[in-house]
């Protein structure tokens, strides 16, 4: 069992998020986030090992700097599979849609450290039970 170290909301697409200390999701995502929407790639996550791992080569990254909603501590993201369920807290759920990502144009992390993470570590959920969360809260992979 992990925890959210981070929760990063932004209005736009396509620039980094700002923490937020608790938000809200709805059927279609963070509300208030630009990335919120009917889709399939509803809720974005990163692990904060995966961002001290790209400061160890010389970058000064933070959480939201991927543009991810939620940066997750004590979970291997990278072990999920498509299909799998992700409860937070004791109420909600997202189902994992898609693993990494094409990026339709480089980032500003990209051109600072020459590559960016979320192409092959950001993981990409729909949700399946609304509610809010908060810093802090449990974040699990749900048993079949």
């Amino acid at each position: 069992m992990g925890k959210i170290f981070s929760i990063n909301i932004n209005r736009n697409r396509g620039v980094k998020k700002t923490p937020v200390k608790e938000a809200l999701i709805d059927e279609y995502g963070i509300k208030g986030d630009g990335h919120s929407s009917k889709g399939h790639r509803q809720i974005s996550l990163l692990s904060y090992e995966s961002i001290k791992d790209i400061n160890k080569k010389g970058v000064n990254t933070s959480p939201g700097d991927f543009a991810e909603n939620i940066t997750t501590e004590g979970i291997e993201l990278k072990k999920l599979k498509i299909g799998e369920v992700i409860g937070i807290g004791d109420k909600v759920i997202l189902e994992v849609t898609q693993i990494g990502k094409e990026c339709p144009k480089p980032c500003e992390i990209y051109y600072i450290a020459g590559y960016c993470i979320m192409p092959e570590e950001g993981i990409f959920c729909r949700v399946l039970k609304p509610g809010k969360i908060k810093t802090g809260d449990s974040i699990f992979i749900q048993k079949k």
